[in-house]
């Protein structure tokens, strides 16, 4: 007797779009550039492995790079077995609203689906904007998918602007800080792990709203802010 089908087909994974949307201005030059190339290489694996566990989702990639001007380091999204980290250069200003603008016509129906699963933004920056961000950023929360997005943001050293952070997360709790290499990287591999880890796909409309009787969505930010009194002294930025 050949396999059972379920009634419909068999249950698709939803795609599970996460955004590394990474500073590449002046002041990220040298420890701190060196510190975010190397932290997200190494944390690939353990995105891969998780992504295996997870079969109600299909894990894909892009990275965003903002310095003058900003730009997609990855053109298209890349499912994360597929995914490699192409180190990132420090130079230029902080154009973080340019980086709003490019994300926001990704967050659209299309290229979105519709079938997706809400997003995941992580931003990393040690300074502040050089340009108008605040049109561009109130323009990314109107879309659907702006609002549905799961928004972390890493604020480091002491010179970067956490009220802009808290702006694009809307919760400060999710600015996490980091002010020498080894709290930099530990937050970025706390951050990876937000992608993991949706455990109840929801049906979302393409306005973005759940569909009548859909289970919700549950995202498990894998446990609490790591407590930086337990990480090594380091230079502080």
């Amino acid at each position: 007797m050949g396999e059972m089908k379920r009634p419909g087909g068999e249950l698709a994974s939803r795609p599970l779009h996460f955004f590394w949307i990474v500073d590449c201005s002046g002041s990220m030059y040298g420890e701190k550039i060196g510190t975010v190339n190397h932290a997200i290489q190494s944390t690939i694996p353990e995105m891969v492995s998780a992504a295996e566990n997870n079969p109600n989702a299909q894990l894909m990639i892009r990275t965003l790079k903002f310095a003058t001007g900003a730009s997609w380091v990855t053109s298209n999204p890349i499912p994360v077995e597929d995914f490699a980290w192409d180190d990132l250069e420090a130079g230029g200003v902080t154009d973080l609203g340019k980086a709003f603008e490019l994300l926001a016509a990704q967050l659209t129906i299309p290229p979105m689906s519709d079938r997706a699963l809400p997003p995941v933004l992580v931003l990393l920056s040690d300074g502040q904007p050089t340009d108008d961000y605040k049109k561009a950023l109130a323009e990314l929360k109107k879309l659907p998918w702006g609002k549905k997005a799961v928004k972390i943001a890493i604020s480091i050293g002491q010179d970067a602007d956490d009220d802009v952070l808290e702006e694009f997360t809307g919760n400060k709790e999710l600015v996490l800080q980091a002010n020498n290499a080894a709290a930099l990287t530990k937050m970025i591999k706390w951050a990876s792990t937000a992608a993991s880890l949706v455990s109840a796909p929801a049906s979302i409309a393409a306005d973005g709203h759940k569909e009548e009787g859909a289970s919700p969505v549950i995202v498990d930010m894998g446990g609490r802010i790591p407590d930086l009194d337990d990480i090594e002294e380091g230079d502080v930025w």
